[in-house]
């Protein structure tokens, strides 16, 4: 599929079966990702790829974080479930720099490029995405215990696998004139 059929035709996939992506296959999308526009360099994205029983573990971060802010049972049990609605989960993570040309935001964006080049190149491979953020992406205690250090910042949760439908709904974009303008520099 040609890249610019890909990109117009690209859509999230929410529901996921086996298989997953092959480690290989993800060494061989690594290039891709670490394309993102990144100034200076700095390289801000790195991965955190969740399989098998790592699944149910970070369910259990989920849920353990939720009942420490009183989330009721049934909102504690969906929580736990989450992370196996995919065989694999990709916690993008951004790791921000200081940097006297590369602020924070650029930082972040470099790592959310990242992410949406690594869908996009599982798109080619034959596998969906879904990304995923919520409160779990925000919350210290979850970042804590995904091991990510203090300058660390969870982009998103990509939810991977093989699309469990071959149908897929791609909607309409906006109107290009809704939503693209011209400057030319002359006051209006």
């Amino acid at each position: 599929m040609a890249v610019l059929d890909i990109l117009a035709n690209r859509t999230s996939t929410p529901l996921l079966q086996a298989p997953a992506p092959s480690h290989a296959q993800l060494r061989q999308l690594y290039p891709v990702i670490m394309r993102a526009p990144d100034h200076a360099r700095l390289r801000p994205c790195r991965l955190i790829i969740v399989e098998g029983e790592g699944l149910d573990a970070l369910g259990r971060i989920y849920c353990e974080t939720a009942e420490q802010d009183g989330q009721d049972d049934a909102a504690r049990q969906k929580l736990a479930k989450a992370p196996s609605r995919a065989p694999m989960v990709i916690v993008v993570v951004a790791t921000v720099q200081e940097h006297p040309k590369a602020p924070e935001s650029e930082q972040l964006i470099s790592a959310g490029c990242s992410a949406y080049a690594l869908m996009l190149g599982l798109e080619e491979l034959g596998y969906g995405a879904m990304w995923r953020t919520g409160w779990v992406a925000y919350d210290e205690r979850v970042k804590q215990r995904l091991g990510l250090a203090s300058n660390e910042h969870v982009v998103g949760y990509l939810y991977v696998g093989t699309p469990a439908s071959k149908e897929k709904k791609v909607p309409e974009p906006p109107a290009f004139e809704e939503r693209v303008s011209f400057f030319t520099g002359e006051a209006s």
